[in-house]
């Protein structure tokens, strides 16, 4: 395998889709010669604390953000599991040359999914949701990227457990919103921020989007920027938290369903967060196969158990990655137990990986110049994303009662 995956993004192997492929191999094909570019830079970008604008105009223009946009508009989407590995794919190959930028560019069909896997609401609903659907992603079609806030300080992670309200606006016809959320990934760069709210007077909570694209954070217009990004991973994800005061806010045409949304779009949603980090520890293993070539032979024996684990944990990812996608594919009945045990233990395995590689590497791997140690923090994102760690065992369990 490692073999292979060496060769992944020389520039001789990666092609641009000929002149007759469809809209999916070209998008694909143009991500590739853009990781491949990412990857030539990645000292320089593993040193950044913050997103270059840049970078996502290439990637619009390379037909990325049709991956949020229906095939009957223009898109790449086709159904949840007609589409789902074309998603992930385009996730994996970036992920091969900005782990950073991969996660924010996540967000976008993550969110969209909202709308993507729902062509059609029952009534009295159907009319305003179709209307909404072509309004969301036309905004894409213009040029727009979408991400999430959904996080709140003491909600574990459950998107349930919102303390955010929504104040209908009668002026506007929306809703003023008020209150803290945190991992903002993407911040400045979406221009469209998905969030969870209580209508005020309601018991339960619901979906809501935010028009955020130059909007000032200073508090003026209702943003307050709380906590910069500080982590020690995905440091380049500008995923700052935010205190809201009454900002206009626009609520799902399709009210009180946020947890059969939820519930039917997380395969898909795991799917693609679990995309990225199996693209790290691919390039991850391609590299230390590399630099490890010259010095096999000298290898210690705790460094040649520690790099075959390493290329143990990394086959049992494929196996567990492959798993998830042919559950989405397939519709099975257990999709969203399949996705969950797939994403947890993938988790797990990332981390393995990767302490295992920086074993065998050397000390090396402590410094900022080294990938290694970068690509340990970040596959440890996969383990607090949706659902983080605590959530994701309550389920488990709760499912395994």
């Amino acid at each position: 395998m490692a073999a292979t995956e060496q060769t992944r993004l020389e520039p001789r192997l990666v092609e641009r889709a000929a002149p007759h492929a469809s809209p999916a191999s070209t998008a694909l094909a143009a991500v590739k010669v853009i990781a491949t570019d990412f990857a030539r830079h990645r000292r320089e970008r593993q040193a950044r604390r913050e997103l270059d604008p840049a970078d996502f105009a290439r990637l619009a223009e390379a037909g990325f953000l049709l991956s949020g946009v229906p095939a009957e508009q223009g898109g790449l989407w086709v159904s949840t599991p007609g589409s789902t590995r074309l998603v992930c794919e385009l996730l994996r190959t970036l992920a091969h040359g900005d782990s950073s930028v991969a996660l924010v560019c996540a967000m976008h069909p993550v969110v969209l999914g909202f709308w993507l896997a729902t062509p059609a609401a029952p009534e009295p609903f159907a009319a305003t949701w179709d209307e909404q659907r072509r309004v969301v992603f036309q905004t894409v079609l213009d040029g727009a990227w979408w991400g999430t806030m959904t996080s709140e300080p003491g909600s574990g992670g459950d998107v349930l457990r919102t303390r955010a309200v929504a104040r209908p606006d009668e002026e506007t016809a929306c809703y003023r919103l008020s209150g803290d959320k945190q991992f903002g990934s993407g911040s400045g760069i979406a221009s469209y921020m998905l969030t969870t709210a209580v209508a005020e007077g309601e018991d339960e909570p619901d979906t809501f989007y935010l028009a955020v694209r130059d909007v000032a954070w200073d508090g003026s217009t209702g943003i307050t920027l709380v906590t910069p990004w500080d982590g020690l991973g995905m440091i380049a994800t500008q995923s700052h938290a935010f205190r809201f005061e009454e900002f206009l806010a626009t609520r799902a045409a399709w009210p009180g369903n946020l947890a059969g949304f939820t519930a039917a779009t997380q395969p898909y949603v795991r799917c693609c967060f679990t995309a990225v980090c199996v693209g790290i520890v691919e390039e991850a293993l391609a590299m230390a196969h590399t630099e490890l070539r010259q010095r096999r032979a000298s290898l210690r024996p705790y460094e040649q158990v520690e790099w075959a684990r390493a290329e143990l944990d990394g086959w049992l990812i494929q196996q567990a990655y492959e798993g998830m996608l042919r559950a989405v594919e397939s519709e099975a009945a257990d999709a969203e137990m399949v996705s969950m045990q797939g994403k947890v233990a993938i988790a797990e395995l990332a981390e393995s990986v990767l302490v295992r590689l920086c074993r065998v590497v050397g000390g090396g791997t402590y410094a900022r110049s080294s990938p290694f140690g970068c690509w340990a923090q970040d596959v440890r994102a996969l383990g607090f994303l949706r659902p983080p760690w605590g959530l994701a065992f309550d389920l488990l369990i709760e499912a395994s009662n």
